[in-house]
C-alpha cells in the first residue's frame, strides 16, 4: 500500500508501464517511453511476464471504466513487445496477452472486438522459439466463428465484425496447425466451428454483389469482402491437411451443405467443392471422392433432387481428381453410382423409397428419379473419359457384370399403377456405356472387347426392344471407331467419290486379325439377325451402315471383306425373299443399306471392275428404283413402293458377278460364292432340338391317335425323341461340370487346389507304376516258380530261344 502511495518506492517495470500512457489518450503512445519499456524487458526477459501480467491489469481496469482510449494503447504496447521479444519467459507473458485478447473479445463494442482480433492475428503471425504445452485456443475458436455470423443492424459494422472473425479463425489455424504440441485444430470440435463460419460468409456472397454498390465504392467494397477472404482462408485451411484430417475437414462442408438444402440449386455446393478439390494435395483426392460416395449412400432414401445434386457434385469433383490421384476409388465410385442407378429404377417403379405402393406425386417423382438417372449416366461419362485406357477397359467390363439381362422367363417388372417396364432395368445399365465407350481408342481390340464382354453385350443386341438393340449398336460402334470416322457415316448415302469423307484409314494389324478371327461370324450373326427385325427405325440401319463401315476400316483383311460382302447379299435376299414378311419400308431400308455399302467398299478395295458393277446398279436404280437407295429412303418423308415382289435383276447386286470381279483381283472367289449363312450358337441349338423333340411327339401323338396300327413307329420315334432329349440332357451336364470346375480354380484357396491338384498327381502316378510294372515285368518262366529269399516267391526268367511254344503258333 506504501508502494502504491509513493510512485517513487513502485517497482521499476510498473513506473516504466505507467509511463508509456499520456495524460489524454488522443495523444497516443509515449514513443520514447515505450522505446525504454522495450529496452528493460529485453535485458531483464525474467520481468516480462510481470510486465504482461500488469498491463493486463490495466487494460481490465480500463475496459471497465469505458476508458476505451487507453485500452488501445496498451494493446499497442503489447503488440510491440511482442514483436520484439522472443525469450523463453515470453509463454508467460504471452498468457497475460490472450487474456486480454479475450476480454477485448467479450465485449460488447464493435470496436474492441476488432481492436482484440487484429492484435491477435499479430500474434499469429509471430514465429515463437519455445513450443507451448499448455495453451488453449477454444474460446477463442468458439468467439471467432461466432463473429463470423454477426447479424448486426449496421451493414458496415456486420461486415467489419466478420472480416475479423475471419482474420481470427485464420490466425488460429496459422498458429496451431503445424505445431504438433499445440491443441489439435482438426479436432471435430473445433472443424464442426471453423468450416460452417467459413462457408457461411461464402453462401453470402450474391447477398452481397446483389446490391450492387456505386462505381466509386466498388474497389473499396471489394476490399471489404468477406466472402473472398472467407475463401483465401478455406483455401489455406485444406492445403494445410494431412491425409488424416481431410475426413474431419470435409464431413461439416456436407452438414452444412445438408443443414441449409443446398444441394438442390447446386451452384454453391459445386464451387465449394471445386475450391476443396483446388486447394488440397493432389494425392489427397480420392479421400474427398470416397467422402462424397458415402454421403450418396447415407442420403439414398433423399429426394431425388438432392442426390442428383450430390451426384453432380461428384462430378465435377472426379474429372478434377483424375488429374491428380484418384487411387482405389475408381471402380468404388462406379459401384456406388450403378447402386444407386438401381436404387432410382427401383423407387420410380414402386413409387416409394420403401417399396409401398404410393399413388400419389406420380409425375413429379419419377420425372426426378429420371433427372437423377441422367445425372448419375453423365458423372459415369465424364469420369471414365478422363480415365487412362487400361482403366477404362476395367470400368465397361465392370459395369457390363452389373447390366441385369433378363432371362426368357423372367418375371415383367410393373409400375405403381400396372405400367409395364419390363426393360427399364437393362436401359438404364446400358445407357453408361455409350459415354465410356465414345472416344475410347485402344490398339488392341481384344483387350477393348474381351470375350466375356462381347457376349453379355452381343446377347441384348437381338431382344425385341428397338430402345435396347440401338444402345448396343451404338455402344459398339463406339469401341471399334478408333479413329474419329464415325461421324463421317452418320448419314447413309451413295457418294460418287468416299474421297470427300477424308477417312482416316490404317492397316489392319495383327492383333485385330486374330480377333476377327474369333470373333467375325458372332458379329456378322448379330448384324445379320438385326437387319430382319422388323421394329426398326431409320436410327438402327444408321447404326448398322456405321458398324460395316468402321469393321471395314478398322478391322477388314481380304477374309473379312469377303464376308461383309457375302453378308451384304444375304440382307439384300432378305428383302428380296421376304420370308419375314417385313413392311415395305424395312424392305426398302435393307436394299437401300446394302447399296450404300457396296459402293464404300467398292472404293475402298479399288476394283475397277468391282466397282463398276456397283456403279451401273445405283445408276439403274437411280432411273427405274429410286424407293432402293438411300436418298430416297432415308429421308423425313420416304418415297417406297408398295410392289416390291418382282423386283427384276438389274436392281440387285448379283453375288456371282462379283465373285467373278473379285476374284480376279486375288480374293477367294470360293468363299464368295457361297451364300451366307448365320452360325448357329449353342442356345439356337438347344432350342432347336427341343423345339424338333416338342413337334416330332406332337405328330406322333396325333398319328397314334388316328391310326393305332402305327404302333411301331410311335416307339421308334419316342426313342429318337428321348435321344435327342438325353443328348441334351449330357450337354447341359457338361457345360455345368466345366462351370463347376472353372469357378472352384476361380474362388477356392490356394491350399485345397494344391491338395487337389496333389491327390490326382499321386494317383496318375500310382496308375503309371502299375502300367510300367505290367509293361517291365518279365513274361512267365514255363518251369514254374521257385522261391527266393525270405519265403517270396520270384519269376524265373529264360530267354526266349529256349521256351517252348504250341504247335499251332505260326510265326
Amino acid at each position: 500500500g506504501v508502494c502504491g502511495c509513493c510512485g517513487a518506492l513502485r517497482p521499476r517495470y510498473k513506473r516504466l508501464v505507467d509511463n508509456i500512457f499520456p495524460e489524454d489518450p488522443e495523444d497516443g503512445l509515449v514513443k520514447t517511453n515505450m522505446e525504454k519499456l522495450t529496452f528493460y524487458a529485453l535485458s531483464a526477459p525474467e520481468k516480462l511476464d510481470r510486465i504482461g501480467a500488469y498491463l493486463s491489469e490495466r487494460l481490465i481496469r480500463d475496459v471497465g471504466r469505458h476508458r476505451y482510449g487507453y485500452v488501445c494503447i496498451a494493446m499497442e504496447a503489447l503488440d510491440q513487445l511482442l514483436m520484439a521479444c522472443h525469450c523463453q519467459s515470453i509463454n508467460l507473458f504471452v498468457e497475460s496477452f490472450l487474456k486480454m485478447v479475450a476480454k477485448l473479445l467479450e465485449s460488447e463494442k464493435p470496436n474492441l472486438q476488432i481492436l482484440g482480433t487484429n492484435s491477435f492475428v499479430k500474434f499469429a503471425n509471430i514465429e515463437e522459439d519455445t513450443p507451448s504445452y499448455h495453451r488453449s485456443y477454444d474460446f477463442f475458436v468458439s468467439r471467432f466463428s461466432e463473429m463470423c455470423h454477426s447479424s448486426h443492424d449496421d451493414l458496415e459494422i456486420k461486415t467489419k465484425i466478420r472480416m475479423s472473425g475471419i482474420k481470427g479463425l485464420q490466425g488460429v489455424v496459422r498458429k496451431t496447425v503445424n505445431d504438433e504440441l499445440q491443441a489439435n485444430i482438426w479436432d471435430p470440435q473445433h472443424m464442426d466451428k471453423i468450416v460452417p463460419s467459413l462457408l457461411f460468409n461464402l453462401q453470402h456472397v450474391e447477398e452481397a454483389e446483389s446490391r450492387s454498390p456505386s462505381p466509386l465504392q466498388a474497389p473499396e467494397k471489394e476490399k471489404e469482402n468477406p466472402a473472398e477472404l472467407a475463401e483465401r482462408c478455406l483455401r489455406e485451411l485444406l492445403g494445410r491437411a494431412a491425409f488424416g484430417n481431410i475426413k474431419n475437414a470435409i464431413k461439416p462442408v456436407l452438414i452444412h451443405l445438408d443443414n441449409h438444402s443446398l444441394w438442390e440449386p447446386k451452384v454453391f455446393a459445386i464451387r465449394c467443392f471445386k475450391i476443396i478439390m483446388y486447394s488440397i494435395q493432389p494425392q489427397h483426392s480420392h479421400l474427398v471422392i470416397q467422402q462424397l460416395l458415402s454421403h450418396l449412400d447415407a442420403n439414398s432414401r433423399s429426394a431425388a433432387t438432392v442426390r442428383a445434386g450430390i451426384v453432380e457434385v461428384l462430378s465435377e469433383a472426379a474429372v478434377i481428381a483424375a488429374t491428380g490421384s484418384v487411387g482405389p476409388t475408381v471402380l468404388e465410385m462406379f459401384n456406388t453410382l450403378l447402386r444407386q442407378l438401381r436404387l432410382s429404377i427401383d423407387y420410380a417403379l414402386t413409387g416409394s423409397y420403401d417399396g409401398a405402393v404410393s399413388l400419389g406425386s406420380k409425375i413429379i417423382k419419377e420425372h426426378e428419379e429420371r433427372m437423377f438417372q441422367e445425372a448419375v449416366i453423365k458423372t459415369i461419362g465424364s469420369f471414365a473419359s478422363t480415365l487412362p485406357t487400361y482403366q477404362r477397359s476395367e470400368v465397361i467390363l465392370f459395369i457390363m457384370s452389373k447390366v441385369p439381362l433378363p432371362s426368357l422367363h423372367h418375371p415383367v417388372e410393373t409400375g405403381r399403377t400396372g405400367c409395364v417396364h419390363p426393360l427399364l432395368p437393362l436401359l438404364q445399365f446400358l445407357a453408361p456405356l455409350i459415354p465410356v465407350s465414345t472416344g475410347f481408342q485402344c490398339s488392341n481390340m481384344m483387350s477393348a472387347l474381351p470375350s466375356n464382354f462381347l457376349d453379355r453385350l452381343l446377347s441384348t443386341a437381338l431382344m425385341e426392344d428397338a430402345e435396347i438393340r440401338l444402345f448396343v449398336l451404338e455402344i459398339l460402334v463406339s469401341f471399334i471407331d478408333r479413329h474419329g470416322n464415325r461421324h463421317k457415316f452418320s448419314t447413309i448415302s451413295t457418294l460418287s467419290d468416299i474421297s470427300v469423307l477424308k477417312l482416316k484409314v490404317d492397316k489392319c494389324s495383327r492383333q485385330d486379325t486374330v480377333f476377327m478371327k474369333k470373333h467375325s461370324q458372332q458379329l456378322y450373326r448379330h448384324i445379320y439377325l438385326s437387319c430382319k427385325e422388323e421394329t426398326n427405325i431409320q436410327k438402327h440401319y444408321e447404326a448398322l451402315y456405321s458398324l460395316l463401315a468402321l469393321i471395314s476400316i478398322e478391322l477388314a483383311n481380304e477374309e473379312v471383306v469377303v464376308d461383309l460382302i457375302r453378308l451384304v447379299l444375304a440382307v439384300q435376299d432378305v428383302a428380296q425373299v421376304n420370308e419375314e414378311n417385313l413392311p415395305a419400308y424395312n424392305r426398302c431400308a435393307l436394299y437401300a443399306l446394302g447399296a450404300a455399302y457396296l459402293n464404300l467398299i467398292s472404293q475402298l478395295t479399288t476394283v475397277p471392275a468391282f466397282c463398276q458393277h456397283i456403279h451401273e446398279v445405283i445408276e439403274t436404280r437411280k432411273k427405274e428404283a429410286p424407293y432402293m437407295l438411300p436418298e430416297d429412303v432415308f429421308v423425313e418423308r420416304p418415297r417406297l413402293s408398295q410392289n416390291l415382289d418382282g423386283v427384276v435383276i438389274e436392281f440387285l447386286f448379283r453375288q456371282s458377278k462379283i465373285s467373278e470381279v473379285l476374284g480376279g483381283s486375288g480374293y477367294n472367289s470360293d468363299r464368295l460364292c457361297l451364300p451366307y449363312i448365320p452360325q448357329l450358337t449353342d442356345e439356337d441349338r438347344l432350342s432347336k432340338r427341343k423345339s424338333i423333340g416338342e413337334t416330332i411327339s406332337l405328330q406322333v401323338e396325333v398319328e397314334s391317335r388316328n391310326s393305332p396300327e402305327k404302333e411301331e413307329v410311335r416307339v421308334f420315334v419316342t426313342l429318337l425323341v428321348m435321344l435327342l432329349v438325353d443328348s441334351v440332357a449330357v450337354e447341359e451336364q457338361e457345360r455345368e461340370r466345366r462351370r463347376q470346375v472353372v469357378e472352384k480354380f476361380q474362388k477356392a484357396p490356394f491350399e485345397e487346389i494344391a491338395a487337389h491338384c496333389g491327390a490326382r498327381a499321386s494317383l496318375l502316378q500310382s496308375k503309371l507304376n502299375q502300367i510300367f510294372e505290367i509293361t517291365i515285368r518279365p513274361p512267365p518262366s514255363p518251369s514254374g516258380t521257385i522261391t527266393a529269399a525270405y519265403g517270396q516267391p520270384q519269376n524265373h526268367s529264360i530267354p526266349v530261344y529256349e521256351m517252348k511254344f504250341p504247335d499251332l503258333c505260326v510265326y
